[in-house]
């Protein structure tokens, strides 16, 4: 879906009048719940005013335009997406349009497409940016099926001359990619010309954004092919930067013996672990030593059963954080620490023996592992007392070990159908972007509802799975967990109102029927039980229900967290040194215990289509804010006497879990 749809005249005609641009704002600020930042205002006043007027010369008044065009299941959008009829065969025909301001730019040493921007650092060659995402809009727009010949990609690089870019002409040009600059505006004219006829491009326009869409590549279906045969994955703008930063530092390393620490950092869904194992799988088809590394036992395990599949050898490349204790210094090409945010104070535990004990940082370990130790990770994930991966935190033991570190952010979103607008709804209810609570009102890309019991939710779910779709049930540890049944079955300790259902099985292996801790979220007999934040995070299914328990309510004015519900020792023994009480900081013991400090904020959540179980008597009428999630959705919000239940802090259990159609929630 685009931000604005009209043919070129008639955005010729709002650039001249003034009016585009306010018109181009106010759907952004409505689709993503955000004032649009002042560099991409400043592009819509000068690169469409520029790729209007070339259009309107090129007597191309009448083809479609749709800017700022979202690609199907990201939240990445390509600047305008032409829509016309092929001069030569008389049907639909597309022309993605990347619009750059660069009046300079350099490839950089090492690379192939990653561009060097004066004061802007690191950027994808438009190229192959605008290449990607015409792969990507023909992997899931289901219309291009079999029509390949259909869509064409152009970098158009208005500002430049030749000689300004005269390092970014050798990537070769294709039909989905090739780039034009201002020098060569003639030949930009022509080939569009040669792709776009000019006539009305309304029925094209509407086939496209008709289409049905494909249903999205899950990590885990494809992890084996990823890692033993090819890539699977095509990674976008800043996930293609951080893959080709990483294979110029592999290549470096052994060059010019040198040794480089890489940071990537991105919320949920942003993509992180698809770069971690396309790497695992470049590197180790080159010959290159490389591992990958978690603290994730549930997430692990899983990549060793999927991605290993029939290949002892595959298994070995996974591994845990804490086994690099006695590691050889730089025996490795590359450590990817995936879930970096996991990274604990150091790899000692209670089964540690004592000459084992040295009281190195763990991270120290890590980077001392690799030439490129690589740390993908989101700060606001940390999940148990002792973990402490940050961004600050690897800089800092980096500088102390006399290394480089560059940092990579990653900023799109892939799941939840790549609706900012609910990530920006979470943020602002957890207060972790200012503004405070404002109510949903909806995104197309995106479902959130609010039914009444978790028994319907249950139903709701399980008709999902017949219908072919991945779902589970989590909730916070509000419940005791009870050790399996001894020649029997599991107990149900979630329990609300007369629905109970039983944890997933304490054990590792399957007991039963239920699987063991680490596959619950892969297996499908996972849906008869409920998980843990522990046993979700780093996964993908495609419904969630998620229950909310009574560790976090709000209390007039502000969050409180309730440590005393909750069953897990670390929390109760955590402390919240330079939060203030009863924020929303306070929910990290609760919602997925953090480090003991509680200094980060709540985590992004921002992996859910959500639809939403709450308890009644939440809905009347009544002054803002509510803590009520159904009265944010809704409005009108509930009254002073409801205010017990906002027990919403296990929203975040579908963190990094799902990619998610919706989340189901009710509160216990």
């Amino acid at each position: 879906m685009p931000l604005y749809r009209a043919s070129v005249a008639r955005l010729r005609s709002q650039i001249e009048g003034g009016s585009l641009v306010g018109v181009l704002s106010e759907q952004y600020a409505h689709r993503l719940a955000r004032a649009a930042p002042a560099a991409e205002v400043r592009s819509w006043e000068r690169s469409l005013e520029v790729l209007s007027a070339d259009l309107m010369e090129a007597g191309l008044g009448a083809v479609e335009a749709l800017v700022e065009y979202q690609l199907p299941l990201t939240s990445k959008r390509a600047d305008v997406v032409l829509c016309g009829v092929s001069p030569q065969r008389g049907n639909s025909s597309y022309v993605v349009v990347e619009l750059k301001q660069w009046s300079r730019a350099n490839v950089l040493d090492g690379t192939e497409d990653v561009c060097q921007l004066d004061g802007f650092g690191e950027r994808l060659h438009p190229v192959e940016q605008v290449r990607r995402y015409c792969t990507h809009l023909g992997d899931f727009a289901a219309v291009l099926e079999g029509h390949a010949e259909r869509l064409a990609g152009v970098a158009y690089l208005h500002n430049a001359t030749d000689l300004d870019v005269d390092s970014l002409w050798h990537l070769p040009a294709s039909d989905l990619g090739r780039m034009f600059t201002g020098q060569r505006r003639g030949e930009f004219l022509a080939f569009l010309r040669g792709r776009l006829a000019a006539a009305p491009g309304v029925d094209a326009a509407d086939e496209l954004m008709g289409s049905a869409v494909r249903p999205s590549k899950q990590l885990l279906t494809l992890a084996a092919d990823e890692v033993q045969s090819r890539e699977q994955f095509v990674l976008l703008d800043e996930q293609q930067t951080a893959y080709s930063l990483v294979m110029r530092a592999v290549e470096r390393s052994r060059s010019a013996n040198a040794k480089e620490v890489i940071i990537v950092s991105g919320g949920p869904g942003s993509g992180k672990s698809v770069i971690a194992l396309s790497l695992l799988g470049e590197l180790s088809r080159n010959g290159r030593s490389v591992l990958h590394a978690t603290g994730s036992s549930a997430f692990t395990q899983t990549l060793r059963r999927v991605a290993g599949a029939r290949q002892p050898r595959v298994k070995s490349m996974f591994k845990y954080f804490n086994q690099f204790v006695d590691a050889e210094r730089n025996g490795l090409d590359v450590l990817l620490c995936d879930e970096a945010h996991r990274v604990r104070e150091t790899s000692a535990n209670r089964y540690t023996k004592a000459e084992m004990r040295s009281g190195r940082p763990q991270v120290e370990e890590l980077i001392d592992a690799a030439r490129v130790p690589v740390f993908l990770l989101d700060e606001h994930q940390v999940v148990r007392p002792g973990e402490i991966g940050s961004i600050a935190d690897i800089e800092a033991a980096a500088e102390r070990l006399g290394l480089k570190a560059r940092k990579i952010d990653l900023d799109g979103q892939f799941r939840c159908g790549g609706s900012r607008a609910y990530e920006q709804w979470v943020l602002r209810l957890l207060e972790l972007e200012p503004g405070g609570p404002m109510e949903w009102h909806g995104d197309e890309n995106f479902v959130l509802e609010v039914t009444s019991q978790p028994s319907a939710m249950e139903d709701r779910l399980r008709s999902m799975l017949d219908r072919g779709y991945g779902a589970r049930m989590a909730a916070g540890y509000c419940w005791n967990w009870s050790e399996p049944i001894k020649d029997g079955g599991l107990v149900d300790d979630v329990r609300v109102g007369d629905w109970r259902k039983p944890w997933n099985s304490k054990k590792q292996t399957s007991h039963a029927g239920a699987p063991g801790t680490p596959f619950w979220a892969s297996d499908p007999a996972g849906f008869e039980q409920v998980g843990f934040l522990y046993t979700a995070q780093g996964f993908e299914y495609d419904y969630a229900g998620v229950i909310l328990g009574p560790d976090l309510v709000w209390r007039r004015d502000r969050w409180l967290a309730r440590p005393e519900f909750s069953h897990d020792s670390q929390v109760k023994r955590g402390t919240c040194d330079g939060v203030r009480p009863g924020g929303p900081q306070h929910i990290q013991g609760v919602a997925h215990p953090r480090n003991a400090r509680f200094d980060g904020p709540l985590d992004r959540c921002r992996d859910t289509r959500a639809l939403g179980v709450v308890g009644p008597g939440m809905r009347g009428p009544g002054p803002y804010p509510s803590e009520s999630v159904a009265g944010l959705i809704h409005g009108p919000f509930p009254p002073p006497q409801s205010r017990q239940n906002a027990l919403w802090t296990r929203v975040l259990l579908s963190v990094e879990a799902c990619m998610i159609e919706h989340m189901f929630w009710v509160s216990a």
